[in-house]
């Protein structure tokens, strides 16, 4: 298993998919850093060699990802709380933030959360 930015990549799939599991990579981001590295979509992870990867890495060096995305959203979310903006005030309350209803549909974001 691949080791990237502190995270597991598996093995068994695809590079466009696998990249994925990186914490602020989607299908679009991964593909444009196969474009970059020159690597097919469709090579499995176990098969790239070490300079592929290293090339992987360097190529994601260049974004903000994992823990410090995590961060940084969190802090936008903190702010927004507050500066006591509607969104913000939703945030808070655990309700849909982006006009969704909630008369019916928004049961897993109002739902009580268990204790552990």
């Amino acid at each position: 298993m691949a080791r990237i930015i502190g995270v597991n990549i598996p093995d068994n799939k695809h590079v466009e998919i696998a990249l994925t599991a990186i914490y602020g990579i989607g299908r679009k981001r991964a593909q444009e850093i196969c474009d970059a590295v020159q690597i097919p979509y469709s090579k499995k992870m176990r098969d790239l060699s070490e300079t592929e990867l290293e090339g992987v890495r360097s190529t994601l060096a260049k974004y903000t990802l994992e823990g410090d995305l995590r961060r940084e959203v969190a802090l936008n979310i903190k702010r927004l709380v507050e500066l006591g903006t509607y969104r913000g005030l939703r945030h808070k309350r655990g309700l849909p933030v982006r006009g969704q209803r909630t008369k019916t549909n928004a049961h897993t974001r109002k739902k009580k959360r268990r204790k552990v």
